[in-house]
This record gives C-alpha cells, sequence and structure tokens, in this order.
C-alpha cells in the first residue's frame, strides 16, 4: 500500500512524464485511499482521466502502469538510503 506521500510522487511522475494530471480532487481521493494494488491504481488513474481503462490504448496503458508499478515496488522496498 502506498502513503499519501508515495501516492502524490507517482502521480506527479504520471504527470510530468506521461501527461496524466489528474484534478486535485482526484488526487486527494487516490492519496486518502489509493487502491492496495497496481492494477486497482491504473484503473483509477483512467477513470479519473474521463477514460476506460478497458479499452485504452494498451501502449498507455502500459506506460502508465510501469510508473505506478514503480511506485509501488519502492514502497514495498522501503526507504532508500545513501551509501
Amino acid at each position: 500500500m502506498l502513503s499519501e506521500s508515495e501516492v502524490r510522487a507517482v502521480l506527479s511522475r504520471l504527470c510530468v512524464k506521461l501527461g496524466f494530471c489528474l484534478p486535485p480532487i482526484a488526487q486527494e481521493q487516490l492519496a486518502s485511499a489509493a487502491p492496495a494494488d497496481v492494477r486497482g491504481f491504473v484503473d483509477a488513474v483512467f477513470v479519473a482521466e474521463g477514460l476506460d481503462p478497458s479499452t485504452a490504448d494498451r501502449h498507455l496503458y502500459r506506460q502508465v502502469r510501469d510508473v505506478v508499478s514503480d511506485g509501488y515496488a519502492n514502497a514495498a522496498n522501503g526507504p532508500k538510503r545513501d551509501a
């Protein structure tokens, strides 16, 4: 599960890298109740953008999934430490 700050970091990366810049209310909803898994998060992002995840361009869906997946993997691995 992502913390609020981790959700915001993922949403920021989605906005900068892929142009998925969710409205503030959608950002708040995701930050306060992030889906437990990558697919749920990706689908929520598409819905917040007014898109149907089941009919979305597969390449774009994978790009979004990759960004979200990285966020979940980083959260699972804990904070990075300087060597």
